[in-house]
């Protein structure tokens, strides 16, 4: 029986007229209304965007500005030149492997959307992040959630988790939990806020519904982080005094 409801689903998980649903709401994993949510929540007047793309959480954040003396800052392994022409700083860099081109305490905010998923060096790059992260600054991260309900049902009928493929661009799985726990344990950002966007197979209006009442099973995640304690290199004494088994880049 376990193995014909395991058809079943996996059946339905490749139908085309599920995958049209899915395909069509797609845009609903990369949280527009979260990040407008979280940066009406307070007032910022630094802006960093790891993996701005084509800057649309950085275009959203000008429609909150407090003051024409906002600055917004971009990083990818491109430059954008229309968004270099709307006076949003840009900078071609690899995050993996580089330190980021600014001094400490720089940002009140840091937005990492869609971003964490496609890297390997996660500690080097979250204490890059600290470091030129305001203390009492905010950090957006927004990934895929590894614990989506359609995620979880894959996984009970023996398939493959959608947003971890090893033909895909994705490295990485996160679940609120882990998320919290690492930030939280290792560099003392605390939650501020928990939202989930869209919800497999559901159409809009029912997706809203449930992942507000249950953001944990959304298909895509996003936290809104503090940053309670002074940057103290704390990502990288991890490493240091944890012999992880996977060589991790530390910064020499």
């Amino acid at each position: 029986m376990s193995l014909q409801l395991s058809i079943c689903y996996g059946n339905f998980y490749k139908n085309k007229i599920f995958k049209k649903i899915r395909d069509k709401y797609s845009y609903l994993n990369y949280g527009e209304k979260s990040i407008k949510s979280f940066l009406k929540e307070s007032s910022y007047k630094t802006i960093l965007d790891i993996g701005c793309g084509n800057g649309r959480d950085l275009i959203l954040a000008k429609r909150y500005k407090i003051s024409n003396q906002i600055r917004l800052c971009g990083i990818d392994m491109e430059i954008n030149k229309d968004l270099k022409r709307q006076g949003i700083e840009l900078f071609k860099l690899n995050i993996e492997i580089e330190k980021l081109p600014f001094p400490c305490e720089t940002f009140d905010l840091i937005i990492a959307n869609q971003i964490l998923e496609h890297v390997k060096e996660i500690f080097w790059i979250s204490n890059e992040i600290c470091r030129v992260l305001k203390k009492n600054g905010r950090l957006i991260i927004g990934v895929p959630n590894l614990a989506a309900l359609h995620n979880r049902l894959l996984l009970l009928f023996g398939k493959h988790p959608s947003c971890i493929k090893t033909k895909s661009a994705h490295v990485r799985g996160f679940t609120v939990e882990d998320l919290v726990e690492f930030y939280g344990n290792i560099g003392g950002l605390k939650l501020k806020d928990l939202r989930g966007e869209n919800l497999y197979p559901f159409f809009p209006l029912i997706s809203k519904f449930f992942t507000f009442l249950f953001p944990t099973t959304a298909v895509s995640i996003f936290l809104l982080l503090e940053k309670e304690i002074e940057f103290q290199n704390n990502f990288i004494e991890y490493l240091k005094n944890n012999k992880l088994e996977t060589p991790f880049y530390n910064g020499k």
